[in-house]
């Protein structure tokens, strides 16, 4: 039998298990090798990750008791994994060719053996930047999608607040709802996003959430008539504030906690009874359980972003060891759209 080829094969890997706030220092770039041969009867693939996507549940919660039980993106010595877009260089699964775009779960690394690809979705929608499906076209896009449509049952002329909504899920919330006719409001970090948020966006209102020290107050503020639907990214003392403004039959879809992910302590919530009174609908949601409505998400995605009443802003470095920065530029709420690292043009 022939040898494999072997080449090198870059990788970004934690260090130690990530406590609090990620940091560029529990990272480290390792040079590996990789055969570019896959075992027959292995049904998997091996790619070549084109880009990366650093996004806000790859830090998880930490939460007694269910650290455990969840999937883990920061595995000691290993190479942290994530969403990303890649390229099929061998395959020994059926439906899957040499030369096949994908996305879906990857390594942070520049060539992965993917063995479990039942969640990985090819791309056949060239026309757009390839970038997009980490985000606009991805599992952000499809999250955003799934939580406004299905589990907010918006109508026209509701009134939607989106918290974290410069975020990729948050940006795309808002432009979902001002395409059916609701008035939207976002909050942000900074000044610059509010501004975004208004100006390319289409957002009615937006605040600068740091400039608020009574979110109920900037609320009321924005909403004089109340809350119909609340896409919470944040969790903690804003959806506190918010349950105190939402209307009778309000809907509130939970999406993330990104506020609650680096506490040791979780913010507790303390205005619960307004579920009972306003009669509020709450609901979490994973978006791998809406996997099936994708091609639905992209046939009415796509004729938008095509058109341009879709836009979208991502911030993209080129190769994998500006992976932890990134990362860490995330947390920090520096980024100026959607996180992406560009691992390979090819």
């Amino acid at each position: 039998m022939a040898n494999k080829e072997v080449i090198p094969n870059t990788q970004v890997v934690a260090k130690h298990n990530v406590p609090g706030i990620p940091k560029e220092t529990d990272f480290y770039v390792r040079n590996e090798t990789i055969a570019l041969e896959l075992d027959q009867g292995s049904n998997s693939l091996l790619v070549k990750n084109l880009y990366l996507s650093c996004d806000p549940y790859m830090r998880g919660i930490k939460e007694q008791g269910v650290e455990e039980d969840r999937p883990s993106f920061f595995t000691p010595n290993s190479p942290v994994i994530g969403f990303g877009v890649s390229k099929v260089v061998e395959s020994t699964k059926v439906g899957f060719e040499v030369g096949d775009l994908i996305w879906g779960m990857t390594g942070w690394e520049e060539y992965s053996v993917l063995t479990n690809t039942d969640r990985h979705f090819k791309i056949n929608h060239t026309d757009v930047p390839l970038s997009y499906y980490t985000g606009l076209l991805g599992m952000p896009g499809l999250t955003a999608y799934a939580g406004f449509y299905e589990v907010c049952s918006p109508k026209k002329g509701e009134y939607v607040f989106v918290s974290s909504a410069f975020g990729a899920v948050g940006q795309l919330v808002g432009q979902f709802a001002k395409l059916m006719g609701c008035y939207v409001v976002g909050s942000a970090g900074t000044h610059d996003k509010v501004e975004q948020l208004k100006t390319k966006f289409g957002f009615d209102e937006a605040f600068n959430y740091k400039d608020e020290p009574d979110f109920d107050a900037a609320l009321k503020r924005y909403f004089p008539k109340g809350i119909d639907i609340y896409f919470d990214n944040v969790g903690g003392k804003m959806l506190d504030a918010v349950l105190l403004n939402m209307r009778l039959h309000g809907r509130i879809a939970v999406a993330g906690m990104i506020s609650q992910y680096n506490l040791d302590q979780p913010h507790g919530i303390t205005n619960l009874m307004r579920i009972v009174f306003n009669q509020i609908r709450i609901q979490g949601f994973m978006v791998f359980d809406y996997y099936h409505l994708y091609p639905n998400f992209l046939d009415t995605i796509l004729p938008y972003v095509r058109q341009g009443n879709i836009v979208y802003a991502e911030d993209i470095t080129e190769g994998l060891e500006t992976g932890p920065a990134s990362l860490v530029s995330l947390f920090a709420g520096r980024t100026s759209g959607k996180p992406v690292i560009l691992v390979s043009c090819d």
